[in-house]
């Protein structure tokens, strides 16, 4: 790696992540579906392809123009998924809680991620929570993981995109 420690950058989905990902962690978690890059793996079970993927929201503020931090990882989960063909058919949501978040802001949040999972078909399943100490994290943050069911023959990805396509 150039650096010898970690930079805010090296989470921002640029040059910096893809090199911490090839560097550190495909040499330890080397795999096929893992190989592939993508936000989402697509894994065989039995005759069956399944789409899997996880995805952590660091959003500041947590309340924008548009959204929050909650619909946000809902849709981006479930797009994840659809990235691979796949139809969502469930999700888990990891909170992170700071000490002292209001009650009213997090009842918000969790109200948007239930309408968003609504509005594209999916359950939440299972999920953890966790508070932490104040001034250790930002307010909130969510982890998020989803499975879906490959529906098409083809793979799908966004490694088969070619100019032209629709």
């Amino acid at each position: 790696m150039r650096h010898e420690r970690i930079l805010l950058a090296h989470g921002g989905g640029g040059s910096l992540t893809r090199e911490l990902v090839e560097e550190l962690v495909l040499p330890a978690f080397d795999n096929p579906a893992l190989r592939a890059l993508d936000d989402s793996a697509v894994v065989p079970v039995g005759t069956q392809r399944l789409a899997f993927t996880t995805d952590s929201y660091v959003v500041k503020p947590c309340f924008f123009p548009g959204g929050d931090i909650g619909r946000l990882a809902v849709c981006g989960t479930v797009n994840d998924l659809a990235m691979q063909g796949a139809r969502p058919l469930c999700l888990s949501v990891g909170l992170i809680l700071e000490e002292g978040l209001p009650v009213t802001e997090l009842r918000k949040i969790i109200a948007s991620m239930q309408t968003a999972a609504t509005e594209a078909g999916v359950v939440v399943a299972t999920g953890d929570t966790k508070v932490v100490e104040r001034g250790t994290c930002d307010q909130l943050f969510i982890n998020t993981a989803g499975i879906g069911l490959c529906e098409s023959a083809r793979p799908v990805g966004a490694g088969m995109a070619r100019a032209g396509d629709v």
